[in-house]
């Protein structure tokens, strides 16, 4: 139904975004750590719209790529807009085409919510698909430049983790853990330490 929207991106959190376009701002959720714009500036975002009984939810992307990786994972028996959501939150998109390729189940059981039967059949379902998305993958780049106060990483880095599906007591725990280990300046380094640790 919607390929795009174009706007100002009105506010920009961990795991969603508002875009503004034409004075209604649509709320987004993205993948964790990727790059769009600041805030305040004209954007495209890719989007994918998820239509249920009880909710209508946008999906977005900076890319076409990235959306196809996104509706990849959706054409895997057990995997909705979530997990998928996850699964691109966890591992940038050359690290799950990696994790593909070399048939890591590892990689995958370690992301939130992936069991070992959901891991090896994105692995089973996508490696044919693989070649195919890879010839259209534009590296993603990490979004942000300077690095935020500790007390507002933490809090973003917990909101993040509870719009992937985490408990907030559970997000909490893993934030915290994930600080000792890694620090609190980057909040993507601080959100990807706390999902796979």
């Amino acid at each position: 139904m919607y390929d795009h929207l174009e706007g100002r991106v009105e506010r920009r959190g961990p795991a969603k975004l508002v875009v503004s376009v034409h004075g209604v701002g649509y709320e987004v959720a993205v993948p964790v750590g990727m790059d769009f714009g600041d805030s305040n500036l004209e954007r495209r975002v890719f989007v994918h719209l998820v239509v249920r009984e009880d909710s209508q939810q946008l999906f977005g992307f900076p890319d076409r790529d990235a959306r196809a990786w996104f509706r990849a994972l959706l054409g895997v028996r057990g995997v909705g807009p979530a997990l998928a959501l996850g699964v691109l939150s966890a591992l940038p998109v050359d690290k799950l085409l990696a994790a593909i390729v070399e048939n890591d189940v590892r990689a995958l059981v370690a992301i939130k919510g992936v069991g070992k039967k959901t891991a090896e059949q994105i692995l089973l379902d996508l490696r044919d698909k693989a070649p195919r998305l890879a010839a259209e993958v534009e590296l993603i780049p990490v979004a942000g430049t300077q690095a935020p106060r500790a007390s507002a990483t933490r809090h973003d880095a917990i909101q993040a983790l509870v719009s992937i599906g985490y408990k907030e007591k559970e997000a909490k725990r893993c934030v915290e853990a994930a600080a000792k280990e890694v620090g609190e300046d980057d909040l993507e380094v601080l959100v990807r330490t706390a999902i796979s640790g």
